[in-house]
């Protein structure tokens, strides 16, 4: 396993490699930038705390107080609930086994929305709700774009399963995800699935509202449809999650930056393969995940892009191979493969920030606004919830 965050590490010099940094001035400024955007368009921002899993990244989203959020597990959940929040969406298709659970947590006074896109999941959550004496809000989940799951707006059950929900005072609202937006290449891409996205699910809180049903939320989100949407008009909320820290996939798309990248994992150089062109590091795929999702892009960044430890890029070095505890880095594009001694350390950028994130058990804090000279310095430490 990664290493677990250390109180007492002074700089990024200290702990035993790898381990996962997060650079709070980023992470600060990204926040911003939706939660502007989201004040302009007239919606309530619901972030999604799957990426970092972390009550110290939430506590920067609503200035320091529990606000909304969305969640992508019952642990998830319950930590949060332990930690004041009480506004909570569990945006995954429920399972009946688990109504016990939403249930336990509604008692102690959490609003836990769950979703749901068949008549046996909602025959499921209202018999539970009538067994238990209690409303258990859900949402019906809206597929807007052919992704994972959910009903098409003009799904001929769609009323029926309102109006279950209904009958048992669960009908909370409609959801929808634009999982194909990360495929979204251009503005023009990006903002088409945004408008797509919200006619979808505004058509299914139509369709509903004509039967005679009450849809009071309309959630509509993902990191690129949230950023490029200009007009929400009909949605009552905004979701999204991996803006707070983005990535090399969100770069690549044109959504944010490099310099917008407020996670990294610091790795060591432990040998090098001049043969084959290559620098060997102590940071495989258990550090920065299996995820290669650059690939189907324009400019394929491997299992990440390097920098030192500053965060300052290494023009053409790029962490081409990784097996499960070996990172191997390689240059590219003409680029000289740089002289990194035994010893060196180094950042890697991640494709996929909520899955790298998932391979730490926290993280250690720096703050890039602050210039500590080639050693940052660490801030202090982030640990992320339990049962991650």
């Amino acid at each position: 396993m990664t290493t677990t965050p250390s109180a007492h590490a002074r700089n990024l010099a200290d702990p035993d490699t790898p381990f996962a940094v997060v650079d709070v001035h980023r992470t600060r400024r990204n926040i911003a930038r939706l939660a502007r955007h989201a004040d302009r368009l007239g919606v309530t921002l619901r972030p999604h705390v799957k990426t970092a899993k972390s009550l110290d990244v939430a506590a920067l989203l609503h200035d320091g107080t529990p606000g909304p959020v969305t969640v992508s597990t019952l642990a998830e959940a319950e930590a949060f609930a332990g930690a004041g929040y009480t506004d909570i969406t569990y945006a995954v298709g429920i399972d009946p086994h688990k109504l016990t659970r939403v249930i336990a947590l509604l008692r102690r006074g959490v609003t836990l929305r769950v979703l749901l896109d068949s008549t046996e999941q909602a025959t499921a959550v209202a018999a539970a709700a009538r067994e238990a004496g209690i409303a258990l809000p859900a949402q019906i989940e809206i597929d807007c774009d052919g992704h994972r799951g959910g009903l098409r707006p003009d799904a001929p059950g769609l009323v029926g399963i309102g109006r279950i929900l209904y009958e048992a005072d669960c009908l909370d609202g409609v959801l929808t995800h634009a999982g194909e937006s990360y495929f979204a290449h251009t503005a023009e891409d990006r903002r088409l699935a945004a408008k797509n996205e919200r006619d979808a699910v505004v058509a299914a809180a139509d369709a509903l509202r004509a039967a005679g049903l009450p849809v009071p939320v309309v959630s509509a989100g993902s990191t690129p449809t949230a950023h490029a949407a200009d007009d929400l008009a009909g949605v009552t909320e905004l979701r999204a999650g991996n803006y707070v820290f983005f990535d090399l996939v969100m770069a690549g798309l044109g959504v944010c930056d490099l310099d917008d990248l407020a996670l990294s994992v610091v790795v060591t150089v432990i040998g090098h393969r001049p043969e084959y062109g290559w620098i060997i590091t102590d940071g495989g795929w258990m550090a920065m995940s299996r995820d290669r999702g650059t690939s189907a892009q324009v400019q394929d960044q491997g299992y990440g892009l390097v920098t030192d430890l500053t965060g300052r890029l290494i023009p053409g070095l790029v962490m081409t191979g990784a097996s499960q505890e070996h990172g191997t880095l390689c240059a590219r594009d003409g680029a000289l493969l740089p002289d990194l001694p035994v010893g060196t350390r180094l950042r890697v950028l991640p494709n996929h920030a909520c899955a790298t994130a998932a391979q730490h058990h926290g993280y250690h804090v720096v703050d890039g606004s602050r210039s500590d000279g080639p050693t940052p310095t660490i801030q202090g430490v982030w640990n992320r919830v339990s049962g991650w």
